[in-house]
C-alpha cells in the first residue's frame, strides 16, 4: 500500500474545468493549506500536517500535473501558470467551506502561495515559503557558473519536445538526482516515500515539465507586471531558507523583502526537504506565522 498522511481522509475535489485535485484533509480549527515542492507529492507534509491538525483543518493538496491529481495538456502555455495553479488552490479551499486561509508552500508549491498571495490577498491569511525565492528574483540570482545548479530550471524551459523525451527517457534517474542530492539527511525520506515520489513523478513528466517551462515563461511575465505596480504580499509572510545568498552572492532577505513588508526571514541547517528533515523547525515556524 503507497503510504498516507496518518489519520488524514483522502478526497478528489474539482477545482476547475476537467481538473480536480487528490487532497488529503485532517484536523479541525482554522484552514492551512500544505502546498508540496519538486519532485514529490502532498506526502512530503506528513509529520508537519499531523502536528498541525491537533488545533488546524489541514488541507494537503496534490498539485495540479502532479501525484494523484489531474494533468491536463498544456495547450496554450496557461495551464501550468501559477496564476491557474493558485486559483486551483482557492477553488479547493472555497469547495471545502473555507473563504479566508492560511497557505505554506515548499519548492514549486510556494511560487503557487506567492501567487495565491499577490492575486488574491483577501483570501490568504497568513503565508509561507519553504526554501526558494519569487520566480522573477530566481532567474536573476543565477548568473555565470553559479547557474549549474539550476541546470533543471533551464532544460525544462526549452520549447516542448526534447526536455520531456530526455527526461522521460531516464525518469528514475533524474528524479532520484534531486532527492539524493539536495537532502542532507537521506534518512527523511524512507525507501517506501521515495518510491512514491518516483512512480509520481515518472507518470507526470509532461506535467512537470510544464510546470517548469511556465516559470520560464508566462510566470516571468506576472511577476514583471507585479513588480512595475509595486504590487506586494500584504498578509505576514515567513520565509525558511537554506542560505543560498551566501553561496550565489545575493542577498535572501532582501529580495523577499522586496515583496513582503511584514517579513520574518530565517536560514536554516537542514537540506532543501526541511518539511521531512526538520519537521520540528518547521512547524515551530508555522504556529508563530499562524499566531501573528
Amino acid at each position: 500500500m503507497a503510504p498516507q498522511i496518518t489519520g488524514f481522509a483522502r478526497r478528489r475535489i474539482t477545482v476547475a474545468d476537467g481538473v480536480a485535485l487528490n487532497v488529503a484533509i485532517g484536523g479541525s480549527g482554522s484552514p492551512v493549506v500544505l502546498l508540496h515542492g519538486f519532485p514529490q507529492t502532498h506526502l512530503m507534509w506528513r509529520h508537519v500536517a499531523a502536528d498541525l491538525a491537533a488545533d488546524h483543518t489541514v488541507i494537503c493538496p496534490d498539485l495540479r500535473g502532479y501525484g494523484d491529481s489531474d494533468k491536463p495538456a498544456d495547450t496554450d502555455g496557461q495551464a501550468y501558470s501559477k496564476r491557474t495553479m493558485a486559483a486551483d488552490v482557492v477553488a479547493l479551499a472555497r469547495a471545502l467551506g473555507h473563504e479566508r486561509f492560511a497557505l505554506a508552500g515548499h519548492d514549486r508549491g510556494a511560487l503557487v502561495a506567492v501567487r495565491a498571495g499577490l492575486d488574491h490577498p483577501d483570501v490568504i491569511t497568513h503565508l509561507a515559503a519553504l526554501d526558494v525565492l519569487p520566480t522573477l528574483d530566481s532567474w536573476e540570482v543565477m548568473q555565470g557558473r553559479s547557474a549549474a545548479v539550476g541546470f533543471h530550471l533551464y532544460l525544462m524551459a526549452q520549447p516542448p519536445g526534447l526536455p520531456e523525451a530526455m527526461i522521460g527517457g531516464a525518469a528514475d534517474a533524474f528524479f532520484g538526482y534531486f532527492l539524493d542530492l539536495w537532502a542532507n539527511d537521506p534518512n527523511a525520506i524512507p525507501a517506501d516515500v521515495r518510491a512514491a515520489y518516483l512512480k509520481a513523478s515518472r507518470e507526470a513528466v509532461p506535467s512537470i515539465v510544464a510546470d517548469y517551462r511556465a516559470t520560464a515563461t508566462i510566470d516571468v511575465e506576472h511577476d514583471e507586471a507585479d513588480r512595475r505596480a509595486g504590487r506586494k504580499l500584504a498578509m505576514p509572510v515567513t520565509v525558511l531558507q537554506q542560505d543560498w545568498g551566501a553561496a550565489l552572492g545575493f542577498d535572501a532577505a532582501g529580495r523577499w523583502r522586496a515583496w513582503a513588508e511584514n517579513l520574518e526571514h530565517r536560514t536554516v541547517s537542514c537540506g532543501h526537504f526541511m518539511a521531512e528533515e526538520a519537521p520540528a523547525e518547521v512547524v515551530k515556524a508555522l504556529r508563530g506565522l499562524l499566531a501573528s
